[in-house]
C-alpha cells in the first residue's frame, strides 16, 4: 500500500443502515441485481465516507426474491423489498467476511458518477 492519503482501495457504494450492518458483521449478504469478479477487502462507503471494510468472498445466485427470502438473517431485507427490488430479474447474494466497522467514517474521494463501485483515495482523517 501507499503511504499517507494516495491510498487507493476499493469501494462499494451501500445505502444505509444496511452499510452500518455489513460493517459490524450483522449482514452478512448484500443483495445486488449482477454478479461481480471483485473479490478481497473493500472498503464500504455511504454518504461519500468509508464507514468500515469487509471481505467480498463470494457470489452465490441467481435467486428468485422467495427463494431470497428464506435466508432473511443473512441479508436483512424484508420479502416486500426484494420482490420490488428484483423487477422480476434475477437477484444475487454477494458474500461478506470479517467485516471492521471504522471508529469514526473516513473521508474518500469518489469519482462522480460511481453507483456501485468506486476506486477511493483515503483520507487521513
Amino acid at each position: 500500500m501507499c503511504a499517507g492519503n494516495s491510498n487507493s482501495k476499493k469501494g462499494l457504494i451501500v445505502r444505509e443502515p444496511f452499510a452500518t450492518l455489513i460493517v459490524e458483521g450483522k449482514k452478512t449478504w448484500e443483495i445486488r441485481k449482477s454478479r461481480t469478479k471483485v473479490r478481497g477487502e473493500v472498503l464500504i462507503l455511504s454518504g461519500g465516507k468509508a464507514v468500515g471494510s469487509a471481505e467480498l468472498v463470494d457470489v452465490l445466485g441467481p435467486f428468485t426474491p422467495e427463494e431470497l427470502a428464506r435466508h432473511g438473517d443473512k441479508h436483512l431485507v424484508d420479502a416486500d423489498f426484494l420482490r420490488e427490488y428484483s423487477g422480476g430479474k434475477p437477484l444475487y447474494a454477494w458474500v461478506f467476511r470479517n467485516a471492521k466497522k471504522f471508529e469514526g467514517p473516513r473521508k474518500v474521494r469518489v469519482a462522480r458518477g460511481a453507483q456501485v463501485w468506486a476506486n477511493v483515495v483515503v483520507g487521513d482523517e
